[in-house]
């Protein structure tokens, strides 16, 4: 603590925890020891609480998290201690104040955000709710339906918009601590009981409870499964129904719920999984701690397709330079119009509007058929559709025309990075850079090396994932790389299941119920059936899909596909009697006998043969852990977030379980290589089912191909 130089009668706390000045044991400690030297020296009129270099506070160390005294417990009665003193404490927020950070802020009895700031309680996102009373105090000061609307979400609002909510007082552009000593010196000898949030009642709505109900039905449509948005709005309720002591009562009552869910484990599993894929690895010894990336001043996209143009939306909304290249005027007229209209849509949603994208600006975004205009990029991507031949034509075209330097990028689900490498004369520089449909939304980039990829390379890949604000993860090349290759075994099973006697309908069912956006066979009709795959000979292999598509039958866009639809390009899906009637007459012709299949069977088959992928995807060494899988799956592929990932929903189901269902469904079917226990799962189970951090220690290293 230090009293403002000037002689004035403001004691300054600042929060001292670099890099965001995490709420830690000592911190708090010192904000106590302050606050209470603040309040027995007469010569201090009033108190200033800010942050260290330009930031207030991003809140609670997560790692913390797991002894549940650490959080909502010791934080809450020091928010109590600063709203109680009987001098005005004025909060200076700069950078952000996120979770404990806001519930410290929301304690002082006035706010002052400098016009950069952000702020929110983004505790929801880790499975938590904000346990420092905050779910009381927010509702008492914005209103029950923006605090819910915060704490349910935990999104992130600029200081304007705090400004706009009455979350703070007032924003400044310039200096916020000389703004904060200023207020201060102004309130000093006003009254505080209005000022304190716990006194203050929740702002009315016109029929409160008809409003929370329609909520909670949103909340958790919304949330699919995870509790914590749930239980934050019982928390916000209890604001509204009850006295503060009583609503802090039920707060830290949910807390603890929460903290003890295997749901908080699974989200900040999740939360270190993305942190911990920065640190990418190869088998060769090539590594984030010792490759640079280069810089990437402008770039080019072939192919304006559906990716092509999201593609480019995304590095227009990076601010970075981009050419647009199709084959023909046509195919590129096509293609602007798309792109154009999409970015239109993003500007919309960004503050500054469409001058902050300025993507008329030839300089920004330039559309050409013309391939001398690439030979200055830094980084290529091309996005033409699935056909190695034509790849590898303009990867031969680009090796001519780029400058030496230059990343060649293919944005490819499937096919081998090193034959598209070898139509090049510098297969260092290329790399496979998987984006997800929609590309401008979707976060997972599977960055894919091959044979000769140089680290340098890599690390480019990995900064352009950052700059594009998407999760980067490093992969092996082989067929599907690692999400595509670990999908196809679950919707190898999804189709047998069908065979066996279950309908479409039910197997979207069980897996939406387990927290999937959208089942195989939505999913199948979404894409298109004509997308298909196809599965290695001398194996089980269903025709159906095919099947379909000599019936006309490719999904939405034709109207009918596993499902029927209300019209081509239709999103709802009903399930069609002709489909029934057909699976039936197809198990006669193949004499199949329909059995009842349940929802347990149902759900190991296809996750437990994903899982397994898995397994043989980390003993190949095409993936450096299991999180780099969970990663993948979570933000890539629909998988819920509050189960994990994969191979972190299989460890706490227990490897044990995992491995005998495996052989139980192998032994029924043989003929499906997907449901054969892979030998590193067995081996895990063997040497007593380790906790997911030590699995990879367990891969012989001279033997990574188990």
């Amino acid at each position: 603590m230090a009293q403002d130089a000037r002689g004035s009668a403001v004691a300054v706390i600042r929060l001292r925890n670099p890099p965001v000045n995490a709420l830690s044991g000592a911190v708090l400690q010192a904000l106590e020891d302050g606050l209470k030297k603040a309040d027995a020296d007469p010569s201090v009129k009033a108190v200033m609480i800010c942050g260290e270099n330009g930031k207030f506070s991003a809140g609670a160390d997560i790692r913390g998290f797991s002894s549940p005294k650490r959080h909502g417990g010791a934080l809450a009665p020091i928010v109590s201690l600063i709203e109680s003193s009987e001098k005005p404490v004025v909060a200076a927020i700069e950078g952000v104040a996120l979770g404990g950070g806001l519930e410290v802020a929301l304690g002082c009895h006035y706010r002052i955000a400098h016009v950069k700031a952000r702020m929110g309680l983004p505790e929801v996102t880790i499975g938590l709710l904000p346990g420092a009373e905050g779910t009381q105090r927010l509702p008492r000061l914005i209103g029950v339906p923006a605090a819910l609307d915060m704490i349910t979400t935990g999104k992130h609002i600029p200081a304007t918009e705090a400004l706009k909510l009455g979350l703070v007082d007032e924003i400044v552009e310039e200096n916020t601590i000389e703004a904060a000593i200023r207020l201060a010196n102004k309130v000093i000898g006003q009254p505080l009981g209005p000022r304190r949030l716990s006194l203050r009642p929740v702002p009315k709505v016109p029929n409160m409870e008809a409003f929370l109900r329609e909520a909670a039905v949103k909340v958790k449509q919304r949330a699919r499964g995870c509790l914590a948005p749930e239980l934050c709005l019982q928390a916000v309720r209890a604001a509204t129904e009850t006295p503060f002591a009583e609503g802090v009562r039920r707060e830290r009552e949910l807390f603890r719920v929460l903290l003890s869910s295997g749901q908080a484990r699974a989200l900040q599993y999740a939360f270190f999984a993305e942190r911990a894929v920065h640190r990418w690895a190869t088998p060769a010894g090539a590594s984030w701690s010792s490759a640079a990336p280069q810089p990437v001043r402008k770039a080019a996209v072939i192919g304006l397709g559906t990716m092509g143009r999201g593609i480019v939306t995304s590095l227009v909304k990076a601010s970075i330079p981009v050419v647009a290249l199709e084959q023909d005027m046509e195919y590129l007229n096509k293609g602007k119009k798309a792109v154009m209209l999409l970015l239109e849509r993003e500007a919309m949603k960004m503050e500054g509007g469409a001058q902050s994208l300025d993507f008329h600006n030839p300089a920004r975004l330039q559309f050409t058929v013309d391939f001398d205009l690439l030979h200055d990029v830094d980084l290529v991507i091309e996005a033409v559709f699935e056909n190695m031949a034509l790849k590898k034509e303009i990867f031969h075209k680009l090796s001519k025309i780029c400058k030496p330097g230059a990343l060649l990028c293919t944005n490819t689900s499937a096919l081998n990075i090193d034959e598209i490498a070898s139509a090049t004369s510098r297969p260092q520089q290329v790399i496979g850079t998987h984006f997800f449909s929609p590309a401008h939304v979707m976060r997972l980039l599977e960055i894919i090396y091959g044979r000769h990829t140089s680290p340098t390379a890599i690390a480019t890949a990995m900064q352009l994932a950052k700059t594009l604000k998407k999760v980067g993860v490093v992969v092996g090349n082989c067929f599907g790389f690692v999400g595509n290759r670990m999908m196809f075994p679950y919707v190898q099973q999804a189709v047998f299941l069908l065979e066996e006697g279950s309908r479409p309908e039910a197997v979207d069912q069980v897996l939406e119920d387990f927290g999937f956006k959208i089942g195989p066979f939505r999913m199948s009709d979404l894409a298109g059936l004509d997308v298909g795959w196809r599965s290695r000979q001398g194996q089980r292999y269903s025709p159906l899909p095919d099947l379909l598509c000599e019936h006309g039958r490719f999904g939405q866009k034709t109207a009918k596909g596993w499902y029927q639809y209300e019209k081509a390009g239709g999103r709802t899906a009903t399930p069609d009697p002709w489909l029934h009637s057909f699976l039936s007459h197809y198990r006669d012709t193949h004499g199949i006998r329909a059995r009842f299949i349940d929802q347990e069977e149902i759900l190991e088959r296809c996750l437990f043969s994903l899982i397994n992928e898995g397994f043989a995807v980390l003993a190949e060494g095409i993936a450096s852990g299991p999180e780099h899988l969970d990663v993948i799956y979570i933000n890539g592929y629909g998988w819920p977030r509050h189960k994990g990932g994969p191979m972190f929903y299989a460890s706490t189901v227990g490897l044990p379980r995992v491995l005998a269902k495996l052989q139980k469904y192998s032994e029924a079917h043989p003929d499906v290589p997907g449901l054969r226990p892979s030998a590193f799962l067995k081996k895990l189970v063997a040497v007593g089912n380790p906790p997911i951090k030590d699995w990879m220690s367990y891969l012989s290293q001279q033997n990574s191909k188990l």
